[in-house]
This record gives structure tokens, sequence and C-alpha cells, in this order.
């Protein structure tokens, strides 16, 4: 019976050590790698972190604004022509402006540092006819640089606001920067003025704050509009 036995439990072989030495080894490469992968991810998102600590609040904001929004891809390549070089003047040792159409934000910036910010009205989008001709205003997105700069700017009311086109000093303000195309950055309009609140598809900004940056702007002076 004990032989019996004995034959029964001898049915069950141990298995070879060389298996038993390659599961362990198994083990510990799966161990080593889980934990390697564990500090690969974890420096990673370190560095994600240390990124967006030094990543701008606006730069940041722009970022998740510009996943919110639905644009074709003309208007796409706009925000996004606006954006980049934005950004790159973030590293820069100049002056510049940055319009943020969403927050309705005009900011003065040198390098990465603010130095003036401001409430905007924008003017709204639309067409204008007059005279048998019409005129469609958008307001701008993009980069552009400020084609000049007046104080005290006479300004010839154009015929989709009044046809007998009197001139108005400071008409569209005191302060005026004008961007290509005919648009413009701009004080608030004097009591004298057709033009109530801002020019369509341009932007008003608070006559203090076109004061206080005045003498840092020049021909040139970049801006960043999105």
């Amino acid at each position: 019976m004990a032989e019996k036995h004995q034959r029964e439990r001898r049915s069950f072989p141990r298995p070879p050590l060389w298996l038993n030495l390659l599961l362990l080894l198994l083990g510990i490469a799966v161990f080593a790698y889980a934990r390697y992968d564990r500090q690969r991810v974890s420096t990673r998102f370190a560095r994600v972190l240390a990124e967006e600590a030094r990543t701008p609040a606006d730069v940041k904001q722009m970022k998740e604004q510009l996943a919110e929004l639905s644009l074709t891809e003309d208007a796409l390549k706009q925000e996004l022509e606006g954006r980049m070089k934005f950004v790159t003047s973030l590293k820069s040792e100049n002056f510049y402006l940055s319009i943020d159409s969403k927050a309705r934000k005009l900011r003065f910036y040198y390098g990465d540092t603010v130095l003036r910010e401001a409430d905007i009205a924008i003017g709204e989008a639309k067409t204008l006819t007059a005279n048998g001709r019409s005129w469609t205003f958008i307001p701008l997105k993009g980069a552009f640089p400020i084609e000049a700069k007046i104080v005290g700017y006479d300004w010839r009311v154009p015929e989709w606001l009044d046809p007998a086109r009197p001139t108005i000093p400071n008409g569209l303000g005191k302060y005026v920067l004008f961007l290509p195309n005919g648009y413009v950055i701009h004080s608030p309009p004097s009591e004298a003025s057709p033009l109530k609140g801002p020019k369509p598809g341009s932007y008003m900004v608070p006559e203090e704050t076109l004061a206080a940056i005045w003498e840092r702007i020049h021909k040139g002076t970049p801006v960043y509009i999105y």
C-alpha cells in the first residue's frame, strides 16, 4: 500500500529548474517595466506641470478657447496666425498689443509681461449700404503691424454714415491707431461725431489707456488679434 501511495505522489512531477528560473525572470522583468513605466509617466506629468507653470495664463486661456471654437478653415488659419505669432512674441523683448476678442480685453505687453490691460468695445460685423454701394465690416483676426498713429485726427465721415461726408475733429476719438484695410483701434469719438461707439469691425479702447501707452507705440508695432 505504501508503495502504491508513493507512486501516486510521484505522478505530478515538479517543473524543471529552468522553467522556475524563467518564470522568476519574467516576473522580475514585468515588475521592473511597471516601475519604469510609472516613473516615466510621473516624469512626463511633472514636465507638463512645470511647462504649465511657465506658460502665461493668457496662453493657457487661448489654448482652451481655441479648442472650443467652431471655425471655418480660413477663420481657423487667421486665429492660428495671430495666436502663434503672439506666443512667439511672449519670448521677445519688445512692446506689442494683443486683443482678446472673447474676453474683450486689450493688453499692452513687454515680452511676456502685461504692462496695461483694459476693457474694449468691438465694432459689430455688418454690411452697410449708401449711394448704391455697400461696405462689409468683419472684425479683424490675425497679426498686423500698426500702419500709423495720430492724435487729434480730423476724420472725414464715410458715406455709409453720412452721405454729406463732413470732417469731424476727433471723429474717431483723440487717439487713433491705424491697422490695414481701414480698420482702427481708437478712443471714444467726440460728441460731435456721428459715430457712437466703435467703428464697425474695429476696436474702441478707453482714452486713458491709449494715452498711457501712446509713447511706446509706433509704426510697425505688432498687434495680435484673436
